[in-house]
């Protein structure tokens, strides 16, 4: 029987792209989403053993004062959902656990690291080992990136997909790793699923502005072993449609935005591997 994809976005506290990334998975072809408030989790209003799919979405959380996605992930791990007295993480775990996707898009990308879902070595996903800092630059960025998809990455999100090109806004986005055997395992189980190139030679680049905040070796988003979590500094819900590109008056350019295949990806997934 064909499983009927839920997906849940959440908003609150200062995310800001849930309506397009509740369009992205309706776009990519999810028959119920909804967004949801984080409070209203904490109320048990919606949980998320419901879902199949959970979207983190960018923004500003709490302003970014303690740095981007802290506050956040400590709301996450210790805030109580009443009545029950579980801990929201308590659900994030069980559905991870229950084989279920989840993406975070630059400020749901930031609470994901700090949480410690990513990268998720040996199944652990409360363990804080990588994280994203400030740009190199010093400022804000907003700007178009060019990005190389490894092909290895076990990523389900982005499988069949070579190029993108996507938007990054951001002020803390520079990768970093814990120590260098940290990242070498990233690198040696292709869970570097996302890399910032040149626009010319198509390889991954440290160079400004092609890199916008002086990520090491690219790396512009990550995945879990199973492939199943991604986090991603570039918006893909930002690009949805031809519109959407900042030349759509001056190139031929398809109707569907690069962004959506991530989403169809996921969802395709679901539909296959879920019941």
């Amino acid at each position: 029987m064909k499983v009927e994809v839920k997906a849940i976005v959440i908003t609150g506290y200062g995310a800001n792209c849930e309506v397009e990334m509740a369009q992205a998975c309706r776009l990519g072809g999810a028959e119920q989403v909804d967004i949801v408030h984080l409070s209203e989790l904490l109320h048990g209003r919606y949980r998320l053993d419901d879902y199949h799919l959970l979207n983190l979405a960018g923004g500003f959380l709490d302003g970014d004062d303690l740095g981007a996605g802290q506050a956040g992930a400590h709301r996450w791990l210790y805030a109580r959902v009443q009545p029950g007295g579980e801990t929201i993480s308590d659900q994030l775990f069980r559905f991870i656990k229950a084989g279920k996707l989840v993406i975070g898009v630059c400020n749901g990308f930031q609470l994901m690291v700090k949480i410690g879902l990513l990268p998720g070595f040996d199944h652990h996903y409360n363990r804080r080992l990588v994280s994203l800092i400030h740009n190199d630059s010093s400022r804000f960025e907003n700007r178009w990136v060019h990005l190389q998809v490894d092909p290895n990455s076990p990523c389900v999100f982005t499988r069949g997909l070579e190029q993108l090109y996507l938007p990054v806004r951001h002020g803390e986005g520079k990768f970093i790793a814990a120590d260098a055997a940290v990242f070498h395992r990233l690198k040696d189980n292709n869970q570097i699923a996302l890399r910032y190139i040149h626009p010319q030679s198509g390889e991954a680049t440290t160079g400004y502005p092609w890199n916008p905040n002086g990520s090491p070796e690219g790396v512009a988003g990550i995945c879990d072993p199973s492939g199943r979590l991604l986090g991603l500094m570039p918006h893909p819900e930002a690009f949805l449609h031809r519109t959407n590109h900042p030349r759509w008056t001056r190139e031929e350019l398809p109707e569907e935005g690069q962004g959506v295949a991530l989403f169809r990806n996921g969802i395709n997934f679901i539909r296959e591997n879920l019941r």
